[in-house]
């Protein structure tokens, strides 16, 4: 039997090809969000919030691309990592060789990350059924490891967004994650 490490190695792989091939195919078509034309990676357009008002928001877009896949694969990739760091968790919590102290911090983890599943699905909800103009939202909680820094991306696919409505979206975003840094940005629909 293939250990535990092999099987989520060649998981990786297996996952890093698929996205490769998917990527290299959209980088052809010209598909790709966040690209130029020097096939330089560009950085993500964002309205950052360190409790500014609205004159000073300004309102990004993301370039336009061909279809949902962008929402789509971003979703499949935060569910795979999550996914991922669970099993990692219920190893711990199913070990012999772990302390109760290691136990309680992997279920504590666990339950974590299905708060923070939890809330986002909620907050995408919450923020598409706010208007029928926004056609998918994505939400992406994201606690960055070297500061401790927590922050919330949201991605909404509307034409444009008005001042106002980044405003009611980062105050969405507050009532459900608390005090955090909010990114917010659209990526305009097909025409």
């Amino acid at each position: 039997m293939l250990k535990r490490q092999t099987v989520w190695l060649l998981t990786m792989l297996s996952l890093l090809i698929v996205l490769s091939v998917y990527y290299m195919s959209l980088k052809d078509n010209n598909d790709l969000a966040y690209m130029n034309t020097d096939d330089q990676m560009l950085e993500e357009p964002t309205l950052t919030d360190e409790n500014k008002d609205t004159n000073d928001i300004i309102v990004e877009n993301i370039e336009p691309y061909n279809s949902d896949e962008l929402f789509t694969t971003i979703r499949l990739e935060l569910q795979n990592e999550r996914s991922m760091k669970k099993d990692l968790l219920k190893d711990i919590v199913a070990s012999a060789s772990a302390t109760t102290e290691e136990k309680n911090e992997a279920l504590n983890d666990i339950e974590l990350l299905d708060q923070l599943t939890s809330k986002e699905m909620i907050l995408q909800d919450t923020i598409l059924a706010s208007t029928d103009r926004y056609e998918d939202v994505l939400v992406r909680y994201d606690e960055h490891q070297d500061n401790d820094q927590k922050k919330v991306h949201v991605h909404v696919k509307v034409d444009e967004l008005s001042k106002e409505e980044v405003v009611n979206i980062m105050q969405m975003v507050r009532d459900e994650f608390g005090q955090v840094t909010v990114d917010v940005n659209f990526q305009p629909t097909e025409s």
